[in-house]
């Protein structure tokens, strides 16, 4: 162990790392400092693993660090009960799982490098079976296919071009070959001189378009500073408006809290506790006491040989043989009762069930609000103090967040592209040292010939010459920059010409495109009408397949021997109603027959009935008027007492 941290602590001091670590302060490291360590290390194999785990939960640090170790082809120790103890101490940052990590990482460090940048483009994406029925994935999955082959193939073309070393030859060629390419320029320019000698003013001329450029550029840096400032407007207009709307949503939140809701909360709040305190809780509770006390019963048990491994399976065999028995003699005897009381206890297990798991969800709910209402308020008074700014809340929110997404796409293409570039640049330097140490091996060989052919110095001589012919042409490229700008001058009636012409085709492509747009704006409506067109069938098929599918279901049940299942067939149910119906309507037929013939008489004797009912109203008015005139004077002598009656 001690010569595997020597190795890692020399390794991580030499470049690219420059940690200055010594065996004790690498030892005492924290696990969070140990695992910041191995990520260095794997961005180092590659870019894209460039992050700061304290910003990033431990999960995600052990799911991305995982994925890349697959990637790489690292074989932790052990099974795979050390497997879940690997994933669970790269999680935690334990020592014993992440030294060797580091190990095996240093001592392949530039072949682990190669194998992760071709990992990016021969790791072949899997496509279900089931997207590739579509011909257009199809031919996607068939074009990245080949790409990928082509790609293996230029890469093993260019490993072979990179082992290759140029000939001697083939050197010499190319220098003569540039030598006439100079001697082709040193001609060109003595003929712009003589061209530029015979234009008046020609030094007035080069001071002007001197001036020219330095004007360019400071309109450029105006037009940069301009740029700035507006940003700065537009970052002060959103913190305004941050303010506004933070102060419209604690009024919002001030008039909205009412006792109705309070007490509502409250209530609900209760509810649920009480739900997990008198049914969930006991129940776990005497779940893990079960499982504790089996643990304890097998824990105490003596150890189990091969043989009484066989005779428990035999055993467990039998019992179910045993119990399917059972079954089928259940289902023979078919109580209708057990049925229903079986199908009720289903149900109950099945809500009691669900019930159960929304529990667990809400539980896990409020944990998680709770966790991130903590974050919330630990982020809030960070930005506080950063910039004296609140939280945004509400619509506010919603709409920093809609431009939060789409900046963030953005983002995420940048930097996909810079990874890219990083990747591709470590690559490229990987590329250059390897030419760099090939070139020292050809000029050793070359001065080797040359003194094996007794021309010794030839190419340091040749090396000073290209050295010369390279400060030659920087200067005739200074020359020629100073002749372009007057050529420049010179053609400014072509550019007018040019421009003309370029006004006159852009015109013209305008109304090409024009015509373009009209036709994919019609192409578009039609595809609409098509798509709804599309919708409406695909709903008629589906009803006409749930009305199939009944239809189907009514023919079983109506040509099913069972006599339960005959009856929920809906021509039975309705035979059954029209019975019913004829019966009922037989019934209300002769009754409306009964009636018919009783309503003659029945009407006399209801006249009757009034007429007597007149007959005795008139009677009686009449005794009522006869007594009132008899008693008016008349003395009544009525229990010893006489009473006159006025």
């Amino acid at each position: 162990m001690s010569d595997q941290i020597k190795f890692i602590v020399d390794n991580l001091n030499k470049e690219p790392f420059r940690k200055n670590y010594n065996l004790i302060t690498f030892d005492s490291l924290e696990p969070m400092q140990l695992l910041q360590v191995l990520n260095d290390v794997l961005a180092e194999i590659d870019p894209k693993q460039v992050v700061d785990i304290r910003e990033e939960m431990p999960e995600q640090t052990a799911k991305r660090m995982l994925s890349l170790l697959g990637i790489l082809k690292y074989k932790p120790p052990g099974n795979a009960t050390d497997m879940s103890t690997f994933r669970q101490g790269l999680v935690i940052g334990s020592k014993p799982v992440i030294y060797p990590v580091l190990h095996w990482l240093l001592q392949r460090t530039n072949e682990l490098k190669k194998r992760a940048y071709l990992a990016r483009f021969l790791i072949k994406l899997e496509v279900p079976s089931e997207f590739l029925q579509d011909e257009t994935v199809a031919d996607t999955n068939k074009q990245y296919e080949e790409l990928m082959e082509a790609f293996k193939t230029l890469h093993k073309e260019c490993e072979q071009l990179k082992t290759s070393g140029f000939s001697t030859a083939e050197i010499r060629r190319d220098i003569s070959a540039m030598e006439e390419e100079k001697d082709q320029l040193i001609k060109r320019v003595e003929r712009l001189k003589k061209r530029v000698e015979t234009v008046q003013n020609h030094q007035r001329m080069l001071k002007i378009a001197r001036q020219l450029r330095v004007e360019k550029e400071r309109e450029e840096f105006l037009a940069q500073q301009k740029l700035e400032q507006k940003n700065q407007l537009f970052h002060a207009v959103q913190r305004l408006q941050r303010v506004q709307n933070q102060l419209k949503s604690m009024r919002h939140a001030a008039a909205d809290a009412k006792p109705e809701s309070l007490m509502k909360r409250l209530e609900e709040e209760i509810k649920f506790n009480s739900y997990m305190v008198t049914e969930k809780f006991p129940k776990e509770l005497e779940n893990k006491k079960k499982e504790l006390h089996f643990l304890q019963k097998v824990v105490s048990e003596p150890a189990m040989t091969h043989s009484d491994l066989l005779e428990l399976e035999s055993k467990i065999n039998e019992i179910n043989t045993q119990i399917n028995q059972l079954i089928e003699k259940k289902m023979m005897r078919n109580e209708p009762i057990e049925g229903k009381l079986s199908l009720y206890r289903q149900q109950a297990s099945i809500i009691s069930r669900k019930k159960e798991a929304k529990a667990e969800e809400l539980q896990e709910a409020k944990e998680k609000l709770a966790s991130l209402e903590r974050e919330v308020s630990v982020k809030a008074s960070q930005s506080r103090e950063f910039d004296g700014t609140e939280v945004l809340k509400g619509d506010e929110f919603k709409r920093y967040v809609s431009k939060l997404r789409s900046k963030s796409t953005v983002y995420k293409k940048k930097h996909q592209i810079i990874a890219e570039f990083k990747a591709e640049f470590g690559l490229l330097q990987r590329t250059e040292e390897l030419l760099k140490q090939r070139h020292e091996n050809i000029q050793h060989q070359l001065q080797t010939t040359e003194e094996k052919k007794g021309i010794s110095g030839y190419s340091y001589t040749q090396e000073e010459l290209e050295r010369v012919s390279a400060l030659k042409s920087e200067v005739d490229e200074m020359k020629g920059r100073t002749l372009d700008d007057m050529s420049e001058m010179e053609l400014t009636q072509e550019c007018d010409e040019k421009k003309s012409q370029y006004d006159s085709c852009a015109a013209g492509l305008e109304s090409n495109r024009s015509k373009l747009e009209q036709e994919v704006r019609g192409l578009r409506e039609e595809c609409l009408q098509e798509e709804s067109r599309y919708h409406y069938t695909n709903c008629m098929i589906k009803n006409l397949e749930v009305q199939l599918r009944r239809a189907t279901d009514e023919m079983k049940a109506y040509v099913s021997s069972d006599q339960q299942e005959k009856r929920k067939a809906i021509r039975e149910q309705y035979t059954k109603n029209i019975a019913e119906q004829e019966n009922l309507g037989k019934k209300l037929r002769e009754r409306q027959k009964a009636v018919r013939e009783s309503h003659g008489p029945n009407m006399k004797q209801a006249k009757m009935w009034r007429d007597f009912e007149q007959l005795m109203e008139c009677k009686k008015q009449c005794f009522l008027k006869q007594q009132n005139q008899t008693s008016i004077g008349q003395v009544i002598q009525e229990g010893g007492e006489d009473r006159l009656i006025l």
